[in-house]
């Protein structure tokens, strides 16, 4: 653990090395979170455990500075950008299913479904944003305690506030999110 923390330390520092030297000791945890996250999703993906660990560490080669703070906010952030990454897979889904770059032909007759699995991801992504508008605080914790599998206590720690609080903001947040989702 104090490996990782230092490791974190160094990545943030700007030292190249440390991000390839932190892969190894986070890596079994980043699968446990993608194959959480993918588990989330049911219908055809296109991506699978190993490929969504993959393009979080190419996101992360990308990045100038390492987020996180500590060990608890990395993967907070790591469920964040891997939640992202599926976002967009879907949106990608979406397009493709609607043609994509292609010419677009006006056909009344022929009606194709959407993927409603990629619809959903969709609309969960756009209910956590404007929940990040209004609550910034309540759409964290979602990202913690619903993505990353953070516990209560985990949580409060990473924000500095009491677990009752986490609780009560937990039950308020997926509130928000039931509401908006019920609305569409």
């Amino acid at each position: 653990m104090a490996e990782i923390t230092e490791l974190l330390a160094r990545a943030r520092g700007g030292d190249a090395s440390a991000i390839q030297a932190l892969m190894p000791l986070v890596y079994n945890r980043l699968r446990e979170l993608a194959h959480r996250q993918l588990a989330k999703e049911a219908g055809p993906r296109t991506l699978n455990t190993t490929a969504l660990v993959h393009e979080l560490y190419l996101d992360l080669l990308k990045r100038e500075q390492l987020p996180g703070n500590d060990r608890a906010r990395f993967f907070a952030y790591a469920a964040t950008a891997m939640r992202h990454i599926l976002v967009d897979e879907a949106r990608r889904r979406l397009a493709e299913k609607r043609g994509g770059d292609q010419r677009r032909a006006e056909l009344e007759s022929l009606i194709l479904p959407l993927d409603a699995e990629a619809h959903n991801v969709v609309a969960i992504d756009q209910a956590l944003t404007t929940l990040m508008q209004k609550s910034p605080r309540l759409a964290q914790i979602i990202e913690m305690r619903f993505f990353a599998g953070m516990s209560v206590e985990d949580t409060a720690a990473s924000l500095d506030l009491d677990p009752r609080s986490v609780v009560r903001d937990w039950r308020k947040a997926r509130m928000f999110l039931h509401r908006s989702l019920a609305a569409e």
